[in-house]
């Protein structure tokens, strides 16, 4: 079964003093089986590394290799996201005291019915909340 793979779990894998046994595993099934992602995702992505670029983290190297590993994973950008913007996805941000963009991951995962692929424990809880499965439980 595929995932729902959340940007901190992607960062976790270019940023190696974040790197764990759950971040790997996540990885591994997202080789093994692809992911699903929101739309927002590619965003989230470019801004954590621009972000690292800026504080020193990484260097235009990494970011560009960095970006070059992902193109190469089966990940499936959700067209839908947008969709629920303003009503199921917002309902669960206001539920679980969530961002908005952390809401689509869960959305996603709760509305195709995917294990959710993260490192960020509130979004992790939300999910185990909804009946969602959680990589790494």
């Amino acid at each position: 079964m595929s995932l729902v793979l959340d940007g901190s779990a992607v960062l976790a894998w270019i940023y190696w003093d974040e790197q764990g046994d759950l971040a790997d595993r996540i990885f591994e099934q997202v080789i093994a089986l692809g992911a699903w992602v929101p739309s927002l995702w590619r965003l989230e992505v470019a801004n954590g590394l621009r972000t690292g670029l800026r504080r020193g983290r990484i260097n235009i190297a990494d970011r560009n290799a960095a970006f070059a590993d992902m193109s190469v994973l089966r990940i499936t950008v959700d067209l839908e996201t947008d969709q629920h913007a303003w009503r199921t996805t917002l309902q669960l941000s206001d539920r679980f005291d969530l961002t908005v963009y952390d809401a689509a991951y869960l959305e996603l995962a709760q509305r195709r019915a995917l294990p959710l692929g993260s490192l960020d424990e509130e979004l992790c809880t939300a999910a185990r909340a909804l009946g969602v499965a959680v990589i790494g439980d």
